[in-house]
């Protein structure tokens, strides 16, 4: 019989590419994979501390699967560094795996049910993550970069996920030969703080322009980057036929006053600078970003000029998020906190001016073209993305998944999801 295995996978993109990575290891193994609400003989939780509310989601999942009788449950990510002692103390957990010896969890189970002796101590490796082959995804993340330096007050990321350090870029360019060798036609570049990539003497920049050289009919999206990490070079690059037209580019705050109580390294002009140099260049650019809202000490004015940033900017998509303290950072025993009735209110506004704005784009691609990877297919209409990663449903002949198609955007789903609507352009 072959052992069952579950997994649940908690927080970032980081988190969501090593997890896969992880089921590749099990299946090349011949583990079952089952979904995580079924009975399983193991149970991998990867989890996430970047919030008080992320550690509440994570001991509820470790929970839920502790309480299945005589499984083996794992627990790794960002919480398992911060309450490693803690953790360790709970019977239904069977080992505790911090995020430098993720890439080992394979080794550590496979001698457990074999009733060998694993090796719990040994050196991890943050970066030995093989191309997933058994993916819970479609689009194959490849991590280039792991860790941060920059400390922001809110955030705790440092203190688990360790300094910034970056993956060679030798190792990089053959993971990603072996993600096209495997079929995978969209790379996303993955990390902490992905734009202060340094590998020797290849920057950030650099090690793009090296992967946009790799031959094959594939495209590469960046999961998200800070506005102080990229050069003047990047403009160039965005160019590239490979090159997704859309950047997840954080902001959190439009406010100068709060973005330095923060800790960013940016302030608003900085921020409005890069997007006004791409837009001039590559009509429709997608902008995505992150937005907290109530941060300590932010004023109506603050507030205001958030508001502000975004409907100059048009973000396409925006997480909004309420501040939470974050036990264990300088935001946490800053004065003036704000009240969760007006977090709320401006949580709220933020996503009604996200919504505005993710119509009135998306509105704008309609009699436009674009080129759809797809992903879920049916008998004549099929799920998936285009290149300026908004989702489209599109109609068409003996569709394919994982297959590129030119389509002609229709029209705008009238519901929440606003999906655009298309079909697909006879050759």
């Amino acid at each position: 019989m072959k052992h069952t295995i579950a997994f649940k996978t908690l927080g970032c993109r980081l988190n969501q590419y090593e997890t896969d990575s992880l089921v590749s290891q099990f299946h090349k193994a011949d583990y079952q994979i089952v979904d995580f609400s079924d009975d399983a003989d193991i149970c991998i939780v990867n989890t996430c501390t970047v919030t008080n509310k992320s550690d509440q989601k994570s001991r509820n999942i470790i929970n839920q699967a502790g309480k299945h009788n005589n499984q083996l449950l794992v627990v790794t990510g960002c919480m398992a560094n911060h309450y490693q002692d803690r953790l360790n103390s709970q019977e239904q957990i069977g080992y505790v795996v911090p995020n430098e010896q993720k890439s080992s969890i394979f080794s550590i189970v496979d001698a457990h049910m074999k009733g060998e002796i694993p090796h719990l101590n040994m050196a991890g490796d943050i970066f030995n993550y093989q191309v997933a082959v058994k993916s819970l995804h479609t689009r194959c993340m490849v991590k280039i970069q792991d860790g941060c330096d920059n400390f922001c007050t809110f955030c705790i990321i440092p203190n688990v996920r360790g300094r910034a350090a970056s993956r060679s870029t030798n190792a990089i360019i053959e993971n990603i030969v072996k993600a096209l060798e495997l079929g995978y036609k969209e790379i996303v570049l993955t990390g902490v703080n992905i734009g202060r990539y340094q590998y020797e003497s290849c920057n950030f920049e650099q090690v793009v322009e090296k992967i946009l050289e790799v031959p094959g009919d594939f495209r590469i999206r960046i999961s998200s980057i800070e506005p102080d990490g990229f050069g003047d070079r990047f403009f160039d690059l965005l160019g590239h036929p490979k090159m997704c037209p859309h950047l997840h580019l954080c902001l959190q705050s439009g406010s100068d006053k709060v973005l330095l109580r923060m800790r960013r390294m940016y302030n608003s002009k900085d921020y409005l600078s890069i997007v006004e140099k791409i837009k001039n260049r590559y009509a429709y650019f997608n902008f995505t970003t992150d937005v907290i809202v109530g941060f300590p000490g932010e004023t109506e004015e603050d507030f205001e000029a958030t508001s502000h940033v975004i409907r100059q900017v048009g973000f396409s998509h925006i997480h909004t998020f309420p501040y939470s303290i974050r036990s264990d950072t300088r935001a946490a025993r800053m004065p003036d906190q704000i009240s969760e009735r007006i977090k709320t209110q401006r949580a709220k506004i933020i996503r009604e001016l996200a919504e505005n704005n993710k119509l009135k784009y998306r509105q704008s691609f309609i009699g436009r073209h674009q080129t759809v990877l797809t992903e879920k297919v049916t008998q004549k209409m099929a799920k998936g993305y285009g290149q300026h990663y908004i989702p489209l449903e599109i109609t068409g002949e003996n569709l394919k998944a994982n297959t590129f198609y030119k389509i002609v955007v229709t029209g705008i789903a009238n519901n929440k999801e606003r999906i655009l609507e298309g079909r697909v352009i006879p050759l």
